[in-house]
């Protein structure tokens, strides 16, 4: 489509006032069906437009998708990521929602790859063998990917046991207590250099740290809000205490190396959070504990 004549085709649409269509009661519109052809003429030619409007080169697909699919690396258990209702259930997640919008507005096939847990998810960025992730983009993994700015901010918590005496996270820090995190996650390299009295316990997986916090092997598990929500629903009388640690900034990482791609990538995470598919996947995953940019 000539770019004059679309330019012309959103001129007309601005100047086209709905009201200026709708003749007086009881008398002929003398203008009404030019003003109505105009308009749909305009809206077919705006289609038009948008139908043609060039996509990504060749050299941002190159650069994004390598194989011919966006691979996104995501693990399961927490709605920043990955979900499943049951066994063979429908996914949902922020992560895999983002990364099938991404994969159809770069024109290319979705492949999300479901790693056993986070650290896997950031291996695979690092190393290129997936594309995107969609992750908490703190100032160690920056150093190895890269990162646009961040479409959601989390908190970060504590998870208690049933009958836990703590109450805030100001109660955390103190000698003799157990704090659970996921192995070589954010949470684990801040808590590890921040507590100075109580312990760090790493698990492997969020399951695992369910299943330390349940029998009683530690006191508090540490991570998102998002996250400990979902391992709240499972553990009868567990809670989150009151207060927060810090705050997750959650952007899209990628290999280093892949920089020919990245101006999509900043102007997707900024699309992805202005028109609403951020919220609306949050939504549909349940996810609990955003925040307003800190």
């Amino acid at each position: 489509m000539d770019p004059v004549a679309c330019g012309l085709a959103r001129q007309q649409g601005a100047r086209t006032n709905p009201r200026d269509q709708e003749p007086e009661r009881g008398k002929m519109p003398k203008t009404f069906p030019t003003r109505a052809l105009l308009l749909a003429l305009s809206a077919v030619l705006l289609a038009a437009c948008a139908a043609t409007s060039p996509g990504p080169s060749p050299e941002v697909r190159q650069a994004l998708a390598p194989t011919g699919k966006l691979r996104a690396a995501l693990y399961p258990g927490t709605p920043t990521s990955i979900l499943r209702d049951g066994p063979g259930g429908a996914p949902r997640g922020v992560g895999y929602e983002l990364g099938k919008e991404m994969a159809k507005r770069l024109g290319v096939p979705y492949e999300p790859v479901v790693y056993p847990k986070n650290d896997d998810v950031l291996k695979a960025i690092s190393n290129g063998d997936a594309d995107v992730a969609f992750t908490n983009a703190s100032p160690a993994r920056q150093k190895i990917m890269n990162f646009t700015p961040p479409f959601m901010f989390v908190e970060l918590g504590y998870l208690v046991g049933p009958g836990s005496p703590l109450t805030s996270v100001a109660d955390v820090d103190r000698p003799g207590l157990r704090v659970g995190v996921t192995e070589r996650s954010s949470s684990d390299a801040a808590l590890s250099r921040d507590l100075k009295n109580a312990s760090v316990v790493r698990s492997t997986t969020l399951k695992q740290g369910i299943d330390m916090l349940a029998a009683h092997q530690i006191d508090a598990y540490a991570t998102n809000k998002a996250t400990l929500s979902e391992m709240a629903d499972t553990i009868p009388g567990s809670r989150i205490l009151d207060g927060r640690w810090g705050v997750e900034h959650f952007a899209i990482a990628m290999p280093k190396g892949r920089e020919a791609g990245m101006e999509f990538a900043r102007k997707f995470a900024a699309d992805a959070k202005a028109e609403g598919l951020v919220q609306a996947a949050a939504e549909r995953a349940g996810l609990r504990g955003t925040v307003q940019a800190p």
